[in-house]
């Protein structure tokens, strides 16, 4: 083979395999997705979370505390006991008004009437 051959060939070759180690790292993106939830995204889930708490205890309306506030990718979930269906409300009223909440859970059980 001549020199301007193979200084083709040579070409063509990384060519392709530089070709194919894209294409290959795409593919394995598509096929390992990044987490759901981010090391920002805690952060702001945490943020989120002392939010609505803060919200909550700050309201006159609310005095119940067995509720739990967790949060997750920007869905607050509501859990716990509250006496009355009037409060589970109040309670989801209170954290959907929280600015940066996307969606809230209610988990929470009213307790049995004594």
């Amino acid at each position: 083979m001549k020199k301007n051959q193979l200084n083709n060939l040579s070409l063509l070759l990384c060519a392709t395999l530089s070709t194919a180690a894209l294409v290959t790292g795409c593919n394995q993106s598509a096929n390992n997705p990044p987490p759901t939830n981010s090391a920002g995204q805690v952060v702001d889930d945490k943020t989120l979370t002392a939010n609505v708490k803060t919200a909550l205890s700050q309201n006159p309306d609310y005095k119940f505390g067995d509720v739990t506030v967790d949060t997750m990718n920007g869905t607050v979930q509501l859990s716990g006991f509250v006496n009355t269906t009037d409060q589970k409300s109040k309670a989801v009223d209170i954290a959907k008004g929280v600015s940066g909440v996307r969606d809230v859970q209610d988990k929470m059980t009213t307790k049995p009437a004594q």
